[in-house]
């Protein structure tokens, strides 16, 4: 993951913090299959009831130290060479600090004898655990076993935490014939349990975990056995990288990883990870996203909308607003809308003629009328003739590719801009537009990627190859521009711009294979036929309107097919 690029500092929500410096730490995961042959089960141990992370199930572990990282320590460590190759001596390191802690706390070793062969359990009883393992070793002539921990996960503390770690995660089969003993003073009660128990009575309030536990126990729960899970980790690389932020959804302090919805709306809002953002959809209110730049979200929540379309306003009080996507022609929405902007909106945008989105121009450029303002343009793409009745859509000013929308005005701090630019990006519908903030590096995307699902894609208005080929033109802006933050009409910003689009265009790609593969099993089936095939994987209430898309798939699999 690359570092998001720095917004303008007059325009974040509050002052930023340095986060405390996070400590070198590593934790192992001992795995062992049932037995009765089914599933595999996970070693976790009580911490102490006092101090950090108190009484929590962890998995064993604690803080890198300088003996781990020694030459001489090093010289003792087996490992693999593709190991070394993808990460080197840090990856030593870290190793050697799981099974060094893992002995310390558990009594647990993971070493060869001067045979090569795995320490005998009765060998490993007659070490000293407060002593250090390192020297231990080297006068027996033993070597570490890092070549039998796999790197599974890495995890940093939030950035708002007083006290932080960096940890990697790592795997390994417990040695045959040992025991875990704890060490009584950081460690109690060792207990070995299957990751879906462990879930499960965490859910029931009868086992207390961290969050990394816990998304680390989901991650591998539907993994069959130990061997499955060691296999997933054969390329040396972790299966995720994550450092939690927090947010407030439902009444509560909620922590979300990269992967989940709402990660890049946290990232974007809060850069230090310090204050309080709400995830809660709230139409009845303007949630602040940056000084400039607001959301409203208009009460029209539903299958196609999801929590609702997403209007932004982009400016401020010195410079006044851009409207972008009003949304339907809803009175208190748009009310709303006037009311953040105090009524100083300039222009009203449209990213496209969905009724979704660009009904509510018309009635929003009114009220900016009657408040006693100049009359905002409304301004966009004419609906192209393919368009559906309910989509007809002619703007006053008809935006070119590349055109730009500036704001501009003399502030606290002196003159300030806000430029928006208009790119043509068809696919959704035939006169889609996504807009570009430059001064931000902020993309608009309308509803061509959404937050959660993939847009459909309808015929005729709507078309794949237009559709994929838009995709490969943002993923081109967001290099030039350093996007980091999509803002789509559905949904929370989403970031790691141009991961999200590549992700987007191969999952498009792979459905498309599905859905030529379907044809090809059936070629004298029905689109009905074929949806039952290529969306198999998804819920039958979604089958309508996944025929849409599916026909734009089969439009592209057969232009393609006369082109060759």
């Amino acid at each position: 993951m690359t570092s998001p690029r720095q917004p303008r500092p007059s325009q974040l929500l509050q002052p930023q913090r340095a986060p405390v410096p996070a400590r070198d730490a590593s934790t192992l995961l001992l795995l062992r299959d049932c037995a009765d042959g089914n599933g595999f089960e996970v070693l976790m141990t009580r911490r102490a009831d006092q101090g950090i992370f108190a009484n929590a199930y962890v998995f064993p572990g604690g803080g890198q130290e300088d003996e781990d990282a020694a030459p001489a320590s090093h010289a003792l460590a087996r490992v693999r060479p593709s190991m070394i190759a993808e990460a080197g001596d840090e990856r030593i390191t870290q190793a050697l600090a799981g099974i060094r802690e893992t002995f310390e706390e558990l009594g647990i070793l993971l070493a060869y004898d001067q045979a090569g062969q795995p320490v005998p359990p009765a060998q490993v009883q007659q070490l000293d655990r407060k002593a250090s393992l390192y020297e231990q070793c080297r006068a027996r002539g033993w070597t570490l076993a890092v070549d039998q921990l796999w790197y599974l996960a890495h995890w940093t503390a939030p950035l708002d935490l007083p006290k932080r770690f960096n940890v990697p995660f790592f795997v390994a089969r417990m040695p045959e014939g040992q025991t875990a003993v704890a060490d009584e003073t950081e460690q109690f009660e060792p207990t070995w349990i299957s990751p879906q128990d462990a879930i499960a009575r965490f859910e029931e309030k009868k086992l207390f975990i961290l969050f990394p536990t816990q998304r680390t126990l989901q991650r591998i729960a539907h993994l069959p056995d130990a061997q499955a899970v060691i296999h997933t980790l054969l390329s040396e690389k972790p299966l995720w990288q994550a450092c939690p932020r927090g947010g407030h959804l439902k009444g509560k302090d909620t922590r979300h990883t990269e992967t989940d919805m709402a990660y890049g709306e946290l990232e974007m809002v809060l850069p230090d990870g310090h204050g309080i953002h709400h995830l809660d959809w709230q139409p009845e209110k303007a949630v602040p996203l940056r000084k400039n730049l607001l959301r409203l979200t208009a009460p029209n929540s539903g299958m196609m909308t999801g929590p609702g379309t997403n209007s932004y306003l982009v400016g401020d009080a010195h410079t006044g607003y851009i409207a972008i996507d009003p949304g339907p022609d809803d009175a208190d929405h748009l009310q709303r809308l006037h009311d953040a902007a105090g009524g100083d909106i300039r222009f009203i945008v449209c990213t496209h003629s969905h009724p979704d989105h660009s009904p509510g121009a018309a009635p929003l450029q009114a009220m900016v009328l009657l408040s006693g303002h100049a009359r905002p343009p409304i301004m966009g793409l004419p609906s192209a003739p393919t368009a559906r009745a309910n989509s007809r859509f002619r703007p006053e000013v008809t935006l070119q590719d590349g055109e730009r929308i500036t704001l501009s005005g003399q502030g606290t701090e002196g003159e300030i801009t806000h430029t928006l630019q208009a790119i043509f990006t068809p696919g959704h519908a035939a006169n889609h537009l996504c807009f570009v903030l430059e001064e931000d590096a902020l993309l608009f995307s309308g509803d061509h990627i959404l937050n959660g699902s993939t847009t459909v894609i309808s015929p005729p208005d709507g078309n794949m190859i237009d559709y994929l080929d838009s995709l490969d033109r943002l993923h081109a802006m967001c290099l030039e521009h350093d996007i980091r933050y999509i803002l789509p009409a559905h949904g929370y910003v989403l970031g790691f711009a141009r991961h999200q689009i590549t992700r987007l265009k191969s999952h498009r790609l792979a459905r498309e294979a599905k859905v030529h593969q379907a044809m090809r099993t059936k070629p004298d089936g029905s689109i009905q036929d074929w949806v039952a095939i290529a969306y198999a994987d998804t819920p039958q209430a979604l089958w309508p309107v996944a025929q849409q898309s599916l026909l734009a798939h089969v439009e592209r699999i057969q232009k393609l097919c006369l082109g060759r």
